[in-house]
């Protein structure tokens, strides 16, 4: 397949995304605006598949698209975003460790409130139920 004036669902296929997420780049700015056809379709070049293969591989590691954004505004300013991928990925490391640190407390909570569960009769009264009323 030719690179040069490929249609949406084309560079999208190359760059393993849907064409939904194509426009949304593209709207969003992360992707130049396209070259449309005369028939008024959107073109696109290989530099766009691969940059379009680039924000893929970005949103895979848990980046967000303005994330994303802020990097190529970095590359596009001359700059080796490096720097600032390793504090985006830091920062996301971070997000994730305090989220898997409350999943774990959620979880502590409804394992005791599980076990609390079968020493209940069913029926006490309560307005709904009281396992969940007298957490």
């Amino acid at each position: 397949m030719a690179m040069q004036g490929i249609t949406i669902g084309q560079a999208a296929k190359a760059a393993g995304l849907t064409r939904k997420a194509v426009r949304v780049y593209e709207a969003k700015g992360l992707l130049p605006k396209a070259e449309r056809s005369q028939a008024g379709y959107r073109l696109y070049s290989a530099d766009d598949v691969e940059l379009l293969t680039f924000i893929r591989q970005a949103r895979t590691l848990g980046l967000r698209l303005e994330d994303v954004g802020e990097v190529l505004r970095i590359r596009r300013g001359g700059t080796p975003p490096c720097d600032a991928v390793r504090d985006l990925l830091d920062a996301r490391i971070a997000e994730i460790d305090a989220t898997v640190t409350d999943l774990l407390a959620l979880r502590q909570t409804l394992t005791e409130t599980r076990r609390a569960a079968d020493d209940r009769p069913c029926g006490e009264p309560a307005a709904v139920c009281s396992i969940i009323e007298d957490v």
